[in-house]
């Protein structure tokens, strides 16, 4: 059975995964940019800008401008809900699957060293 991290662990874990990320040629987003990517990728869809908004507990205009920089990069698409026209459907992309895989291999092997 794992053993939980101490919070020094847990500090050094986010450290060393954060400078790793500082340091290769992959984007570096913000944390709520993060947040967001993660939770479309890890839990399951539909996601819409209306309710990523209601998760994260900020306005559509905050998930507006986030999407825009992590659409930009390839990491998610939009596109209108056929069935409601009001919503904006955030759908994921290879890119944004590599993206987090290599994040995870990279959280994992950084993880082996605490």
């Amino acid at each position: 059975m794992l053993q939980p991290l101490s919070t020094a662990q847990a500090l050094r874990l986010w450290h060393d995964v954060g400078l790793a990320q500082v340091k290769d040629d992959e984007p570096d987003l913000s944390l709520r940019q993060m947040t967001i990517l993660l939770h479309i990728y890890l839990e399951p869809p539909p996601h819409t800008v209306r309710g990523l908004a209601a998760k994260l507990n900020v306005s559509k205009p905050v998930i507006t401008r986030a999407l825009d920089a992590m659409g930009k990069l390839g990491l998610v698409s939009r596109r209108r809900d056929e069935k409601d026209l009001r919503n904006v459907l955030v759908q994921r992309t290879v890119k944004g699957s590599l993206f987090l895989e290599r994040l995870g291999d990279l959280v994992a092997n950084s993880s082996k060293v605490i």
